[in-house]
């Protein structure tokens, strides 16, 4: 009598059991549609527009007319176009790898233990917080072939005086210069965080095995930090791409045409020229670019592990 009353106390409580779940069920919709809305607003909406006037002909302050894929086709013979993706792919090369260097040596000279090492690490990531525009306000100043410092400096210690971002030779070397000298520290930091975070035993028997420093950089710490570093290329492999204050503020893409970015040509074909049907194309085609380049770069990341 008493297995058949338990059996039946449990069917009734299985039977409730669907119900007491649905019951406390969370209701998140309402907390979620306002994310949802504010996401559409401020990155949906702006590319689907891009897109659609991407497909038309549209002047500023005149009429649209659809084209199709003509703006596409367009930027296949645009040599100016081409030029700037060259220019940018450049850019973005020099301002990863120089500061991914530099960071790195940077890091690992901070993370030993040397005197004053908190005040100079203070000292070394101020770069960082000076405004893009004020920097390049200073650079520039430094920059003149007659009155700037660096050239002073140059004749100082015997060497040939240069144009810097006056000559098309040497101009997008000297922005890559102001880069470096403003991101560097946070490769530093980056890369420093993973040093704090790296295990003591394999170095103790590295030790004991006679390895110098050399041999423990090479076999032990940068494979370890290599997952910090590949972090560190990703992120100034975007801000490199989206580069366009410096720039604009040193030189507005010149002399000529010689430190023209795609982001400099896009902006002048759609701001100084007043084709907006165009400057959207070539907004979509680089936008396809950066996605490209990010998932290259996130599937070296998946292969930057510590276990591999």
């Amino acid at each position: 009598m008493s297995a058949v009353i338990s059996r039946a106390d449990e069917t009734e409580a299985a039977a409730a059991a669907p119900r007491k779940r649905k019951r406390l069920r969370p209701f998140y919709w309402p907390f979620v549609i306002p994310a949802l809305a504010v996401t559409c607003a401020v990155i949906v909406f702006p590319w689907v527009f891009t897109a659609w006037m991407s497909a038309h002909s549209w002047r500023l302050g005149g009429d649209t007319a659809f084209v199709g894929l003509e703006n596409y086709a367009r930027l296949l013979t645009d040599t100016r176009f081409w030029e700037s993706m060259g220019h940018t792919l450049f850019y973005t090369i020099l301002s990863v790898v120089a500061p991914l260097v530099l960071g790195t040596f940077a890091a690992v000279l901070f993370d030993s233990k040397m005197p004053l090492r908190g005040v100079l690490r203070a000292i070394f990531v101020m770069p960082m917080m000076a405004t893009p525009v004020a920097i390049a306000l200073v650079w520039t100043m430094m920059f003149n072939p007659s009155l700037g410092v660096l050239n002073y400096l140059l004749s100082v210690v015997g060497l040939p005086e240069q144009s810097w971002i006056y000559d098309q030779s040497t101009v997008i070397p000297s922005l890559v210069l102001v880069e470096t000298w403003q991101w560097t520290p946070l490769v530093m930091l980056i890369v420093l965080g993973g040093l704090a975070s790296l295990p003591r035993e394999p170095y103790e028997g590295a030790e004991i095995d006679g390895a110098n420093g050399w041999q423990k950089f090479r076999y032990i710490t940068l494979p370890l930090i290599a997952p910090f570093m590949m972090v560190a290329v990703i992120i100034r492999s975007i801000d490199a791409l989206k580069s366009f204050d410096i720039i604009y503020a040193m030189t507005q893409g010149g002399p000529g045409t010689a430190s023209e970015t795609i982001n400099i040509y896009l902006y002048n074909v759609a701001f100084s020229y007043y084709d907006i049907g165009y400057g959207s194309a070539i907004a979509v085609v680089f936008f396809a670019v950066i996605i490209a380049l990010s998932l290259v770069m996130l599937h070296l990341k998946q292969r930057a592990k510590w276990n591999d």
